[in-house]
């Protein structure tokens, strides 16, 4: 019977200290279509960010030129939302870039 103590020096003994997994691109089939598919996703988003930017452009102007606080209030929620949803967008495969590489170095 091994007690704790040794149990705790031959764990890293067990632990294999080199283990290289990279991500591999051709091992499942139909990566090439999610990429088209996640490529077409952005796309859209991007394009609902501008809608969306265009549409709360014009209810704060209408806010402000009808004296109603709430509405332009509103309508700068919205610039600031669908500006901050197009920088997520366009910024989305660098932040995943530049976490997997903080975790490659963990």
């Amino acid at each position: 019977m091994i007690d704790l103590a040794s149990a705790l020096i031959l764990l890293p003994a067990l632990v294999p200290l080199d283990i290289n997994i990279s991500p591999n691109d051709s091992g499942l089939p139909g990566i090439s279509q999610l990429r088209t598919i996640v490529g077409a996703v952005m796309t859209i988003g991007l394009i609902l960010s501008v809608l969306a930017l265009i549409i709360s452009a014009i209810v704060w102007g209408f806010g402000a030129n009808s004296s109603n606080p709430h509405l332009a209030g509103r309508g700068k929620i919205g610039v600031l939302v669908s500006c901050g949803a197009a920088v997520i967008c366009g910024a989305a495969v660098t932040l995943i870039n530049f976490f997997w590489n903080v975790g490659q170095q963990v």
